[in-house]
């Protein structure tokens, strides 16, 4: 193993992102697990993960970013989210020009790129509404995954959530189970508070003339990216390996 093998540590609120770059910047590894109570017990499980595929990070380079990012010990540098983000959706979507959407466990950044660099950003870290957070609690509420709520949504309509606030929302859409809505539209109803919070959030940003790009766990949730694409005018674009874009642009920082 030698130093042309470069890896990314992405530990967020929710989850863990590994990426490994060769010396081609080609991905040649990722993984993805939840983070946990303790982020520096993630980081020595995914050291042991790079031990059991033959990599070793004494041999290596590595950068952290994320919540958890002074977690890592072995890591040569921390460099914030915001940073790797933009680098690792640039490197994914192959342009220098675009405004990356970001929903997160328990944020949601959207970053305005321009000649390849960060102009400006928006970050809602005070409140899970609109983050993958928000759709979990009410997964769990309707007793689904939010990946089944994402589906179901396509098939609903007419129902509001009108709380931004999450507790408050929860409690609606308990009301509405009682009231005996379709859990369809309850879907439809929690994927559009989530669109419109990020369709808010994008408001403040100037994103004329830009590709926009959905990274993060929900950027595979393509009923809610063609919410968002309506709600903003123009196809909002996303890879599979969308969620791994924090990780992946801190290895691309070595």
């Amino acid at each position: 193993m030698n130093k042309e093998y470069h890896i990314g540590i992405d530990i967020g609120s929710t989850c863990a992102k590994l990426a490994v770059l060769d010396g081609n910047q080609n991905l040649i590894f990722k993984s993805v697990q939840p983070t946990g109570w303790s982020s520096v017990d993630t980081a020595e499980s995914i050291r042991q993960k790079l031990l059991d595929e033959g990599i070793d990070v004494e041999q290596a380079s590595c950068v952290a970013t994320g919540y958890g990012r002074i977690s890592v010990p072995y890591a040569d540098k921390m460099i914030t989210e915001i940073t790797c983000h933009a680098r690792g959706a640039m490197w994914l979507h192959g342009g220098s020009e675009l405004v990356v959407i970001d929903i997160g466990g328990q944020d949601t950044k959207i970053i305005r790129i321009e000649d390849g660099r960060v102009k400006d950003f928006v970050m809602n870290d005070k409140c899970s509404a609109g983050t993958g957070r928000f759709l979990e609690v009410m997964a769990n509420t309707m007793a689904l995954r939010p990946d089944e709520i994402c589906e179901l949504a396509r098939q609903g309509g007419g129902t509001a959530i009108s709380s931004m606030c999450t507790v408050f929302a929860e409690s609606e859409v308990i009301s509405l189970i009682g009231q005996g809505e379709k859990k369809e539209n309850i879907a439809f109803a929690v994927v559009e508070s989530i669109v419109n919070k990020v369709v808010s959030q994008s408001s403040r940003l100037d994103v004329r003339g830009a590709a926009i790009c959905l990274t993060g766990g929900l950027c595979e949730c393509a009923y809610l990216r063609e919410n968002l694409s309506e709600k903003l005018g123009c196809e909002v674009q996303a890879k599979p390996e969308g969620r791994f874009a924090g990780a992946v642009g801190a290895a691309l920082s070595l």
